[in-house]
């Protein structure tokens, strides 16, 4: 997957994609700490990849969940949000 600058960057589907990766790929450690690192920097929110790897609530560990958390806070927060598909 092509890393983008900012997370206006992406659509939805192409962040869904990503957490995905982060979660399930089988990167070496050196490779899942670049992308660990990417999610933190475009994303802003304080939680950081807390929120892929140790979320408030358990059923909010999908994708889809941290899209829709991030969606929420960014909108709070005056930040944009994603690319239109």
């Amino acid at each position: 997957m092509v890393l983008k600058g900012k997370l206006s960057d992406y659509t939805e589907a192409e962040f869904i994609e990503f957490i995905n990766e982060i979660k399930f790929a089988s990167n070496d450690e050196a490779e899942e700490d670049k992308l660990i690192l990417h999610f933190k920097r475009v994303v802003g929110h304080p939680a950081g990849s807390d929120l892929i790897f140790y979320p408030e609530n358990k059923a909010e560990n999908t994708a889809e969940e941290i899209i829709q958390i991030l969606k929420k806070w960014r909108a709070a927060q005056g930040l944009p949000g994603f690319k239109s598909e």
